[in-house]
């Protein structure tokens, strides 16, 4: 992408609605502007109505107008937002005269992107953008805000800080060799460093939760056949989603669908009962519960509570998944059998127990006993691999500290861990890192 031309685009997404958004920037985003526009002056940060006009000078629509003057703009270069009715084609026609009259096609997330090259943004912040518009829940939404308002950013920066200060220690050490570092001072040293490496450790525990908050957390409710795995999907959504039946086998295949679990985005997968069958469909469909249960973050074990424990799903142990018993038909009596094997005891039927499952799932995908605070910075899977990386480098460098390995060693780690950090929010980015973050953008963003 060239920095140096002026870009427009459709800020608004693509179909009919009553105003469309269109957006130009670069230095001559003005004078571009200016060239299809019909009304009064464009003065900085006021909405101004006029029409744009095509070539000939006939109108196209009536819009409203507004200029950014750089550096006080989202991309921190002179923009131009023009706001016109919502019909595709006149959008269409709006995008064609400015694009005619010096603009290029904007590429996806272009806009983002420059707001990043000029200072507008750090890289946490960019990505955040794409987060606040794909965030399915209002914790998801709120983590991704928290992100655009720099606080991610901030976490990382003063990382860097505290170990840049430890790096120049080091740097002063290896310039001055005669100066020892006394025993007191090297302690120092050491407790700055674990500091940053517990800095870094708090936020890759957020990792998970980051992960759940963006792509919902897949809760996949297996069990016997006839044990309420349908009728529990069901009571979640609030809707009659999976056929119901007393026949075992009637679901043969998954069944996905999202829900709102206070804040919590869940991707529910409906599957086969759980048994030996004959039948080559049915036979497949429990093949692909297993497939499931292995790649889920929860596994909900749903059993006919009010029946004696005959067989169990097999879980594999090695995959690490969550689980939690799930004992339906509870309104029908909870059998003796079953005290002291834990659980939620529940009635898909009565609505029995639903909060306390609730609480228990959260719980459960959180790891904690308090479940999801949403207040902490919730990273996402690129910042989760420069914080593993600077985490290794970390702990390599005090491990060579207390072995009195050379301090060129240490430097070495610690410039490591520093270029990782560096990487999150973007103080050492590259072009292609670059292009693989805003790639994932819609046009105009």
């Amino acid at each position: 992408m060239r920095q140096d031309d002026t870009i427009a685009a459709v800020a608004s997404p693509a179909g009919t609605g009553a105003v469309a958004l269109l957006r130009v920037s670069g230095r001559d985003a003005l004078a571009v502007a200016l060239k299809v526009w019909r009304g009064g002056e464009l003065h900085p940060r006021r909405a101004v109505l006029g029409e744009v006009c095509d070539a000939s000078g006939k109108g196209i629509d009536s819009v409203l107008a507004t200029f950014f003057k750089g550096p006080a703009s989202f991309t921190g270069e002179d923009t131009v937002e023009i706001t016109c009715h919502g019909g595709m084609l006149v959008t269409q026609r709006v995008l064609e005269a400015l694009l005619r009259n010096g603009a290029r096609a904007a590429e996806p997330g272009e806009f983002t992107q420059r707001a990043f090259l000029n200072g507008k943004l750090d890289l946490t912040q960019a990505e955040a953008v794409m987060d606040v518009i794909a965030a399915q829940t209002d914790m998801a939404l709120r983590a991704a805000q928290r992100q655009l308002d720099g606080s991610l950013g901030r976490q990382v920066t003063a990382l860097r800080d505290e170990l840049l200060e430890a790096l120049a220690h080091v740097e002063a050490y290896i310039d001055f060799p005669e100066e020892d570092i006394s025993p007191d001072t090297g302690a120092v040293l050491r407790g700055k460093i674990a500091a940053v490496k517990t800095g870094v450790q708090r936020m890759l525990s957020t990792a998970d939760e980051g992960r759940i908050l963006r792509e919902g957390a897949r809760t996949v409710l297996a069990g016997l056949p006839n044990a309420g795995k349908s009728s529990l999907l069901n009571k979640l959504l609030g809707f009659e989603r999976a056929i119901v039946s007393d026949v075992p086998g009637t679901t043969r295949d998954t069944i996905e669908e999202i829900i709102n679990l206070r804040g919590v985005p869940l991707r529910l997968v409906d599957t086969a009962g759980l048994r030996e069958v004959d039948n080559s469909i049915e036979r497949e469909g429990v093949a692909r519960t297993r497939r499931m249960v292995e790649t889920s973050d929860l596994v909900l074990e749903i059993v006919d509570a009010s029946q004696p424990p005959a067989e169990r799903v097999t879980l594999p142990e090695e995959s690490g998944t969550k689980h939690l018993l799930v004992l339906n038909k509870a309104d029908l009596g909870v059998h003796p059998s079953w005290e002291g094997r834990g659980g939620v005891e529940i009635s898909c039927l009565t609505g029995q127990g639903m909060d306390s499952l609730t609480d228990e799932m959260l719980r459960v995908l959180a790891g904690t006993g308090q479940g999801f605070t949403g207040m902490e910075a919730a990273v996402n899977a690129r910042h989760k691999a420069c914080l593993e990386h600077a985490a290794a480098a970390l702990q390599a460098g005090l491990q060579e500290l207390d072995a009195g390995t050379a301090p060129e060693f240490v430097a070495l780690d610690l410039r490591e861990a520093l270029a990782s950090l560096g990487e999150v929010a973007g103080h050492t980015d590259t072009e292609d890192l670059l292009g693989v973050i805003f790639s994932r953008f819609c046009i105009g963003k």
